[in-house]
């Protein structure tokens, strides 16, 4: 052996006594106690001495580790009980004030709509960022080369995985394991192969399913109306424009009177008077075949929007990306 258990004993008494700060103590516990400590070193080469010695060597090398271990406890407290008059703070100095924590923009938005769509019955479903692509696509009429493919600019961790480009994989996920009624809102982080002013790589979506018997279009243009009106105000109109989405036949642009000129016109909405917020439209038969939902039965409606344009819209932020810059000075104003 390196050093007798007597000399490990003395080495560590001089060192504890010299120990000036807690973390000296913490060292010293870690150098002589530790998994690779001289004493634990010790206990297990006493195997290599002669077998009548080894006895009374494990019983030395434990007292002195018990002792060691009070020591240092003792040193610890007596070190952290020093009066402040050893130290070099001045408790005469006022305290520093810790500024308020507070809600990133996104994250009250997303709460805000939740809370409103929770209020009309909507359960809340969450779902993986890393997707399969039958439920990211396929599953939604967007089968393998379609031409709505390019309308979504994805990552592909391979062939067949990707990361979502939108939040709908859920609502068929919950139509898998559920049948009608299916009322669900579905929120969470979307990723897209895009990045500008209005655009970032990863953003937030929460996209809505009402499955039922003899669900209308009127019943999406009602529900649509109380959540905009709710998350602006009641004077907010809005507009259904034609569009086209793979898998809602009919679909329909969401615009809304511009919250900034009312209608009458700004550099905000291209001097158009609207501004568009979300897609939606009734479930196109063919999603309810690849969930085996009886198409000829029920009926249904969908709807997404994006989360950094609610908000954007509604804190008059001009530039997305001031939302992922964690700039403390922008942060604090919510």
């Amino acid at each position: 052996m390196e050093k007798t258990i007597d000399q490990i004993r003395d080495d560590a008494l001089s060192e504890i006594e010299a120990a000036a700060t807690p973390d000296d103590i913490n060292a010293l516990s870690v150098r002589y106690l530790g998994r690779k400590g001289a004493i634990t070193r010790y206990l297990r080469n006493i195997s290599g001495l002669p077998a009548d010695q080894r006895p009374e060597a494990g019983q030395k090398a434990n007292q002195t580790k018990k002792l060691l271990e009070g020591l240092f406890d003792e040193r610890l407290e007596a070190l952290a009980g020093r009066t402040d008059s050893d130290s070099r703070i001045d408790v005469s100095l006022p305290g520093r004030a810790q500024a308020p924590g507070m809600l990133h923009p996104v994250t009250r938005i997303s709460r805000e709509i939740c809370e409103i769509f929770a209020g009309l019955g909507f359960d809340i479903a969450e779902g993986p960022e890393v997707e399969l692509d039958f439920y990211n696509f396929e599953a939604l009429n967007i089968p393998k080369n379609h031409p709505a493919r390019d309308m979504q600019d994805t990552f592909y961790v391979s062939d067949n995985i990707v990361l979502r480009t939108h939040t709908s994989p859920i609502q068929i996920r919950t139509m898998e394991k559920q049948k009608p009624p299916v009322r669900v809102v579905a929120p969470g982080k979307v990723y897209r192969c895009d990045s500008d002013l209005t655009h970032t790589p990863m953003f937030h979506q929460i996209e809505g399913l009402l499955v039922d018997k003899n669900i209308s279009f009127g019943d999406l243009k009602g529900i649509l109306t109380t959540v905009v009106h709710r998350i602006f105000d009641e004077k907010t109109s809005l507009r259904f424009r034609p569009s086209f989405f793979p898998f809602t036949e009919p679909s329909a642009e969401v615009d809304i009177l511009c919250v900034i000129c009312r209608g009458k016109g700004c550099r905000v909405c291209s001097h158009t008077g609207w501004l568009e917020i979300l897609g939606s439209g009734m479930v196109d038969p063919a999603v309810f075949d690849n969930v085996e939902y009886d198409k000829d039965k029920y009926t249904g409606f969908a709807f997404g929007m994006g989360m950094e344009r609610i908000a954007m819209l509604k804190y008059g932020i001009d530039d997305i990306r001031k939302f992922f810059e964690n700039d403390y000075r922008f942060l604090r104003q919510f």
